[in-house]
C-alpha cells in the first residue's frame, strides 16, 4: 500500500479546495505579512530610540578634551563617533525611555489610518 491509495486498494484523493481552505491560505499569508511589517516596525522604533540617544550623548563626548599622551587626531575623531553610536544601542536596548514604544505607536497610527485611506472608497465629484 502506497500513500496513495487506501487499504480498500482505492486511490486516495485529495480533499477539494473549497472557499474555507481558501480563504486559510489567504489568512496565513496576511498574518505573515502582518507579522514581517510589525517586525519592521519595531526594529525602526528600536533604530531611531538608539540614534536619538547617541545624539543626545554627541554633545558631552564634544566637550571632553582629547589626551594628547593616548590619542589625538582624526582617528580618534572617527573612532569617538563610533563609540558614541554604541553607546546610544546599548543605552537603548538596557534602559527603559520608552521612546521606541512611543515612536512605534505612532507608526502603527499612521500606518492604519494610511490603509484606511486605501481601502476607502473614492466618491465621484463629477456627479
Amino acid at each position: 500500500m502506497n500513500g496513495l491509495t487506501t487499504p480498500t486498494g482505492y486511490i486516495a484523493l485529495p480533499s477539494p479546495v473549497t472557499k474555507a481552505t481558501v480563504g486559510l491560505q489567504l489568512d496565513r499569508n496576511a498574518m505573515m505579512s502582518a507579522n514581517k511589517k510589525a517586525a519592521s516596525i519595531d526594529k525602526a522604533s528600536k533604530d531611531f530610540e538608539a540614534m536619538f540617544m547617541a545624539q543626545m550623548l554627541q554633545p558631552m563626548f564634544d566637550s571632553v578634551e582629547v589626551n594628547e599622551t593616548f590619542g589625538g587626531g582624526h582617528g580618534e575623531e572617527v573612532m569617538r563617533g563610533l563609540l558614541v553610536q554604541e553607546y546610544g544601542k546599548s543605552l537603548a536596548a538596557n534602559t527603559d525611555s520608552k521612546i521606541s514604544d512611543a515612536v512605534k505607536s505612532e507608526m502603527i497610527r499612521i500606518q492604519a489610518k494610511n490603509q484606511n485611506s486605501i481601502q476607502t472608497p473614492v466618491k465621484d465629484t463629477l456627479q
